[in-house]
C-alpha cells in the first residue's frame, strides 16, 4: 500500500513540474496553496493513524 502511495506522490509531483510553468501566476499560487494544505492534511492523517495504532 505504501508503495502505491509513494508512486502517486512521485507521479503527481512530476505532472505538476511539467504543467505548473504553463499556468498564470494566480493559478500557480492557488495550486501551491492547495498542495501545502494537502501535505498538512496527509501529515495529520498519518499522525492520527500512528496514534490510533499505539
Amino acid at each position: 500500500m505504501f508503495k502505491r502511495f509513494a508512486t502517486g506522490i512521485v507521479v503527481g509531483a512530476a505532472a505538476a513540474i511539467v504543467i505548473l510553468p504553463q499556468l498564470d501566476r494566480k493559478t500557480q499560487r492557488a495550486v501551491r496553496r492547495t498542495g501545502k494544505k494537502m501535505c498538512c492534511m496527509v501529515g495529520d492523517a498519518y499522525d492520527n493513524v500512528l496514534h490510533y495504532i499505539k
